[in-house]
């Protein structure tokens, strides 16, 4: 075995399809000075046992673009590495129960027409030519994505590696990083039990072990494992290579072709998370964990109504593997706020195969460039906080999440798990107003106010929402009379010191330089001239400001606050969120 490096100019800790995918972007985009550091062997933590199932639409442009590279980049790959990815672009069918599902899918099909992907809305008998082994009595309705595939995730891995390997990256595998080497609130380079190595920049793409590797070095990167299931039938008559993928989420479940037999999968409505983050097992190799068939019980009987040939099928393998979820149900994505030259790529809530290509090139074109290359802000690892990383709080969100998948994404849904967390001083003079609570960065906040008598909850649906007469009642009150806002939960943050003035004056579009007592609103530019921020800006001091942003931003703004101050500025951005109640008196 070649021995390690004393120095790299990158280096990557994780082996599976996220972190061969940036490896081989980096290379292509010219940083080949790059070594990879796998525990095991490539592909053998969570990418060896995924779906590989690469659905195109997603809920964003943003997230739709990604899996769309991905999907071209696996079907390019053979060509210039030599090794197939297995890919086979068989279309996907999502079928509707229920007439609120249909609904979905429609809005599905109008978000595909926007985003450019080809979408075709199809009847019941319509889907049954494109799956003949479905069961259609109870159907109102389907969607056919024509560009939906199916990808080896192991193959992808070892295709990506080679790519990234032919252009200079080294890859070593057996190889378990144990710490980190820090400098001046800087990452230097990895500590493995094969040695050290110098690093300029450290990418933690570990997967599951993720966390744990980012509490090495400070950072805190949220998600929690939750075991997920699937079986591999027989050979079914009827089931050729391209049958489409098979999606029934009224019914949780999932399906694809698998030599000539079918994997059954699913996301159920209530998961079970697997063991704390920071208690992992090492080694674990290509490992899948014990059965559990009372849990999948409701996967399977969805399946067998679904694919009626199913009951006379037998089951070859049972796999119940672990993957990583996000509190937010989106994965993690861009340069820890923790420390300097700190990247991560993790958490990617079952989708990891359909979106690695896209991602990877994504943190690599952010890793060169120094600023994301488009719109990544749904991903942003700066959208959490500290309490995100509190296992317990984890543990308590996982299983919520994971059944997300395949729920019904209502208008304005909230998360009923790991709630309550924060809330203002006022928060049971508010419950007793009738407050329906929404949750925003932990903080318990009204979203509107129930009459007395009725009940404080989202009725969700499609159309008119239960709440819209109560809000009407509340705007009419603000424009004609007096109305108090409970705004705590805004993001506040200190910024002051001798060069506040001139680092603030810098990086806002207004004049900031204005009498103490004043406030000023403000846009917040990048580079590009396009949106980092809007805020409100009150001057408490000749060298004090309150910087006043929404409630899910304030971390990411502060790391954007901090990053600039010169090397000779004289600085300090604090995060006082908690310390100040918000009210607002608005009317005339």
């Amino acid at each position: 075995m070649t021995s390690l490096p004393d120095r790299a100019h990158v280096v990557i800790i994780g082996g599976g399809i996220v972190g061969a995918s940036v490896a081989y972007h980096l290379a292509h985009l010219g940083f080949t000075d790059v070594v990879l550091l796998e525990q095991g062997q490539l592909s053998s933590g969570t990418t060896w046992h995924a779906a590989g199932l690469v659905g195109q639409l997603r809920a964003s442009e943003s997230g739709t673009r990604l899996v769309q590279y991905s999907a071209a980049l696996y079907q390019s790959l053979e060509a210039e590495t030599g090794l197939s990815t297995g890919y086979k672009e068989c279309g996907g069918v999502t079928v509707a129960r229920t007439p609120e599902r249909m609904v979905q899918l429609l809005r599905t099909a109008a978000a595909a027409e926007a985003f450019d992907l080809e979408c075709e809305i199809l009847t019941p008998a319509q889907a049954l030519e494109r799956v003949p082994i479905l069961e259609t009595g109870d159907l109102q309705g389907a969607i056919w994505l024509p560009r939906d595939g199916t990808a080896n995730p192991t193959d992808v891995t070892q295709s990506l590696a080679r790519g990234a390997r032919q252009l200079g990256a080294r890859i070593f595998e057996r190889t378990r990083v144990i710490g980190m080497t820090m400098s001046g609130g800087s990452v230097t380079g990895v500590r493995t039990d094969q040695g050290d190595i110098e690093a300029g920049i450290v990418v933690n793409c570990a997967g599951q072990w993720a966390k744990a590797i980012g509490a090495m070095a400070g950072v805190n990167v949220p998600l929690h494992s939750a075991e997920h299931f699937y079986v591999v039938t027989d050979q079914i008559e009827g089931v050729d290579r391209m049958m489409p993928i098979l999606r029934d989420p009224d019914g949780y479940t999932y399906m694809k072709e698998e030599v000539g037999g079918l994997v059954v999968g699913g996301f159920e409505p209530v998961a079970k998370p697997w063991v704390s983050p920071d208690q992992l097992p090492y080694p674990f190799e290509f490992q899948l964990l014990d059965e559990d068939w009372d849990h999948f019980e409701i996967l399977m009987e969805s399946a067998l109504h679904r694919v009626p040939v199913l009951q006379q099928t037998g089951i070859k393998k049972f796999y119940n593997g672990p993957e990583s979820f996000t509190p937010d149900n989106q994965f993690i994505l861009g340069r820890a706020p923790e420390v300097q030259n700190f990247f991560v790529a993790a958490g990617f809530n079952s989708v990891g195969i359909a979106s690695a290509g896209g991602a990877g090139r994504a943190l690599a074109q952010w890793i060169v460039g120094g600023e994301p290359p488009s719109d990544l802000v749904g991903v942003d690892i700066r959208r959490f906080a500290p309490f995100n990383g509190n296992n317990q709080w984890l543990r308590a969100r996982v299983g919520e999440v994971l059944g997300l998948h395949y729920s019904v994404p209502w208008p304005n849904r909230e998360f009923q798990t790991a709630r309550p967390f924060r809330r203002s001083a006022v928060h049971h003079l508010v419950e007793q107003a009738g407050a329906s609570f929404g949750s925003r960065m932990g903080w318990e906040r009204p979203n509107f106010f129930a009459p007395q008598g009725e009940s404080p909850a989202i009725d969700y649906s499609w159309g008119k929402q239960n709440w819209i007469p109560w809000v009407d009642a509340e705007q009419r009150a603000t424009r004609e009379a007096v109305a108090i806002f409970e705004q705590t939960s805004f993001g506040k943050l200190l910024v002051s010191g001798r060069d506040a003035t001139t680092l603030l004056q810098w990086l806002c579009t207004a004049d900031i330089d204005c009498a103490v007592g004043r406030a000023v609103y403000t846009g917040v530019l990048n580079e590009r001239g396009t949106y980092e921020a809007d805020v409100t800006v009150t001057r408490i001091a000749h060298d004090e400001y309150l910087w006043i942003t929404g409630s899910a931003s304030v971390n990411r703004d502060r790391d954007w606050i901090s990053r600039h101050i010169g090397p000779k500025q004289q600085v300090s951005v604090t995060d006082v969120t908690g310390a100040s109640a918000v009210f607002g008196v608005m009317g005339p």
